[in-house]
């Protein structure tokens, strides 16, 4: 504030008037009573200068190196062994949650240490959901047909907060994500953001205030030389935006230089220093120099990499709606970074981002928060170890990790400017409206009597997940620790998504039935909870048999995958029956099942096919670790008192990925057994993770006597 300020007597008592009622001051008060230390500014309703600073542990559900043909692993004392893969050193990074949490305890917690042992953060891309109004959903192949994935409601309730107040939301959203990305960025690195028309003016206003105009290096268009677009009044845009700015003026760059159709004689271009700019070059008699050129270098329009890279005519395409062409970030990659250094992509979709960096040899941190995106990330990521692996080359282990203990998300809050205490009311009213709703879609009766429980249904007592986040191992934890409190051995959990890599046996340990149960998307349909006609539906589950051959001490064994079960439900045939057109056709997930729902173009008469018949339509992926609870999951903490760096076991252990079978765009067929691997006699465990066609995980541990 002003040492002095010039302010009448009226705008003072304005001023006051203004405060009494509460009311937002008129925006020329702000420049009377504060300094205006930029020219411009964007301002958004809500904004503010506060950012997330929640530290939350990173928990490594998942281990993969590809060691797919091999029996054992040799370690060597070198970074990489015979084969390539690597043994030591950073571990790239594949992260499932709320990128805002993720790159907050990045940023300030333990994790931040190994990021700046690797030279810090070098690059980051960034193709935040930028597209207003998008459909999220995606197709899913199913045989011949397709299925399509509508967003789980953790998804939706992100782009809800993304686009609920227009640019607005969206504004505040990628604020707040690129204010902790700049305090992530090594002092010589470089942020490329992939945006449109519809927000570039905003997110350039916002990288200025963020990074500091003086940072701004370039704004390149990526232009569609391909793509045909008509019937528009105007001109077609066919062009994305893509903005970059530096932490400060020592950024990494090597030129990108891009080959010429056909030689191009120009005149050559010398320096002067006595004039300070390129001149044309000239002999002894002040003729012009002429030389040939073959290639330029890469201006800021860019036409690589065009849309038709991301059509299922391309051999990138992997079916992923957002995919981008691998040249893109070929380009960006090699021009603002250096072989192992370290690039991030926290919006990374389909991991086009990673797969990239893996392949120029740079190391990676990935994120999204959906479960498909970790998946098709995951699958990516493999096989481009695999194509590294068949040429020689070397490549990195990568982990995926989850947010330990999440935090609530700020759901539902009405109003911005709510004091903490209302917004706190504001949210425990509503979480308490949520939990009556699925209480009453379920049928069960709310208790308030009994402690760590929501409600109660028959003999099985009832915990409901939040709405906003998923189920986690700590939610199991809390209600194994209340049911030995109070005497109790059934329970009931309810929720719409859970956390990767989560014990679904837990309970059993302890004595303790517990039954998990999916929320569908049906509860939020008042008439169908009044009719009784929501289903929740068990989570899946997998059947297996180990198949072991040998004598003596040393033998081998190996897994068959005999029958794997899903009830999920995502329609309701008689809504889509009355909807449907003559001669068109619907493919539902309803009971478990993938119907196609036809209706005849001359009689009307619907038909229904089912198209999963057999249990491995469902399966996308599976893999198998042999020697579970080998290797324990360890989180890095921060003592809240001390501010010293401790180390936790969190009482789970890290799949291992041994062996996996997967489907791809290209090849549909899966391996139903395992390789064999070569084991010593005794007792074992036998970790198997299967993941179904939208993603989702389920583990099964078995104990095997060799």
């Amino acid at each position: 504030m002003k040492n002095k300020l010039n302010l009448t007597d009226n705008e003072k008592r304005d001023i006051i008037k203004y405060l009494d009622s509460g009311k937002p001051l008129p925006e020329k008060y702000r420049f009377l009573l504060f300094d205006a230390e930029r020219e411009v500014e964007l301002l958004w309703n809500g904004k503010t200068d506060e950012v997330e600073n929640t530290v939350l542990p990173f928990q490594a559900i998942e281990h993969i190196d590809e060691p797919r043909s091999e029996s054992k692993i040799n370690l060597q004392s070198s970074l990489f062994d015979t084969s390539g893969r690597q043994i030591k050193g950073w571990t790239n990074k594949l992260i499932w949650g709320d990128n805002k949490l993720i790159l907050s305890s990045l940023k300030n917690g333990p994790l931040r240490k190994q990021i700046e042992a690797e030279g810090g953060l070098k690059l980051i891309y960034i193709d935040p959901p930028f597209d207003v109004g998008a459909d999220f959903s995606m197709n899913i192949e199913i045989g011949e047909e397709s299925f399509t994935k509508k967003p789980s409601v953790i998804e939706e309730i992100a782009y809800r907060d993304t686009w609920g107040k227009g640019a607005d939301s969206f504004i505040a959203m990628v604020y707040e994500r690129l204010k902790l990305m700049h305090g992530l960025l090594a002092n010589n690195g470089s942020i490329f953001i992939h945006i449109d028309w519809r927000v570039v003016s905003y997110v350039r206003l916002i990288c200025d205030e963020i990074f500091g105009n003086d940072n701004f290096v370039n704004e390149i268009i990526w232009h569609y030389a391909d793509n045909f677009q008509g019937n528009v009044k105007g001109f077609a845009i066919n062009h994305n935006t893509i903005l970059w700015y530096s932490k400060s003026k020592n950024y990494i760059f090597s030129k990108v230089m891009i080959p010429l159709g056909a030689a191009v004689k120009r005149d050559k271009r010398i320096w002067s220093s006595e004039l300070g700019k390129l001149v044309s070059a000239r002999d002894e008699k002040g003729n012009l120099i002429y030389q040939e050129f073959t290639e330029k270098k890469a201006d800021d329009v860019w036409e690589i990499g065009q849309s038709s890279t991301t059509k299922s005519s391309s051999k990138e395409f992997i079916g992923y709606p957002t995919q981008k062409p691998e040249k893109l970030l070929e380009r960006i990659i090699k021009a603002s970074s250096n072989e192992g250094d370290l690039v991030a992509d926290f919006f990374c979709g389909s991991g086009t981002t990673l797969a990239v960096a893996e392949k120029l040899g740079r190391k990676w941190i990935g994120t999204d928060l959906g479960k498909f995106s970790i998946h098709t990330t995951r699958k990516r990521m493999i096989g481009v170890q695999r194509e590294l692996k068949k040429n020689s080359k070397d490549f990195r282990a990568f982990e995926i990790l989850n947010i330990g203990k999440y935090e609530r998300a700020k759901f539902i809050s009405d109003n911005e400017n709510l004091r903490e205490e209302e917004k706190r009311q504001v949210k425990q009213r509503k979480d308490n409206e949520f939990i009556k709703l699925i209480l009453s879609a379920y049928k069960a009766e709310p208790v308030d009597s009994i402690p760590g429980f929501q409600g109660k249904k028959r003999d099985r007592l009832v915990i409901v997940g939040p709405i906003d986040l998923p189920v986690t191992s700590s939610t199991v934890e809390y209600a194994i620790e209340w049911c030995k409190k109070g005497g109790f051995t059934k329970v009931d959990i309810l929720g719409f998504d859970y956390e990767m890599g989560i014990d679904f046996s837990e309970g059993k340990k302890h004595g303790i039935d517990i039954q998990f149960k999916v929320i569908p998307r049906e509860v939020f349909d008042k008439k169908a909870v009044e009719k009784g006609q929501v289903k929740f539906y068990d989570v899946a589950y997998i059947e297996v048999k180990p198949i072991i051959r040998g004598r003596g001490k040393v033998k081998e064994v190996a897994i068959e995958l005999t029958d794997f079960s899903v009830f999920y439900n995502q329609d309701n045939s008689s809504e889509v029956e009355e909807k449907l057109q003559s001669g068109g056709s619907k493919v539902i997930l309803e009971n478990g099942q993938l119907i196609k729902i036809s209706k005849d173009k001359k009689t009307d008469i619907i038909s229904k096919e089912v198209l999963t018949n057999k249990w491995a339509d469902w399966i996308d992926y599976w893999s198998v670790d042999f020697n579970f609870e080998s290797k324990k999951e360890i989180i890095r903490l921060v003592d809240e008192k001390t501010g010293e760096e401790k180390e936790e076991w969190t009482g789970s252990y890290i799949f291992e990925n041994e062996w996996q079978s997967f489907r791809t765009k290209k090849d549909r067929k899966l391996e139903f057994t395992s390789a064999f691997k070569e084991v010593p006699a005794g007792k074992m465990k036998i970790a198997i993770k299967v993941i179904d066609i939208f993603g989702n995980d389920t583990t099964k541990v078995i104990e095997v006597n060799i």
